[in-house]
């Protein structure tokens, strides 16, 4: 089994995007890019330099690391710097984290082509992967836990019209 690290703004929306994936395993919700295990409510309010980020489970015999990557560009709103839809703020920008050269190489080459086929500067940051901290319980599975709620999230953010 290997791991993806993929920041996508809201962790409850791009989480369901993935569990559907023949392949993958798992997907919990969680925090990258910053020092020690913060709190939902120290992410959210900007006060480290945490995003939110999912950590994907795959079998790479059944799925590959690119197509991954690709789903996730196409998930989210990548011309966008300030965060995704109504989350705004570094917590809600997008990142790869990457865990070795070749994931390195296939993110920037994926940035580099949607650059190209679209004339418009991408803002996913491209980073070593150091650390990821799971987010509390109730964020797990939020969208099977909380459908309604869930789905007007998904409306209020512009994710879902």
């Amino acid at each position: 089994m290997k791991k993806a690290y993929f920041a996508g703004g809201c962790f409850w929306c791009i989480t369901p995007t993935f569990e559907s994936i023949n392949g993958v395993e798992s997907v919990v919700a969680g925090y990258s890019g910053g020092k020690g295990e913060p709190t939902y409510e120290q992410v959210k309010a900007q006060m480290t330099r945490h995003r939110e980020t999912i950590e994907i489970t795959y079998d790479e015999a059944k799925t590959s690391y690119e197509k991954l990557l690709d789903i996730f560009v196409r998930s989210v709103d990548p011309f966008d710097g300030g965060g995704q839809f109504i989350d705004r703020g570094r917590s809600y920008t997008l990142a790869v984290y990457y865990n070795d050269q070749s994931e390195k190489s296939a993110a920037e080459k994926a940035i580099s082509e949607l650059e190209k086929s679209s004339g418009e500067s991408v803002y996913i940051s491209v980073e070593p992967f150091d650390s990821f901290y799971p987010a509390e319980e109730y964020h797990q599975d939020y969208y099977k836990k909380n459908p309604e709620a869930f789905e007007e999230e998904m409306k209020k953010s512009g994710r879902k019209i």
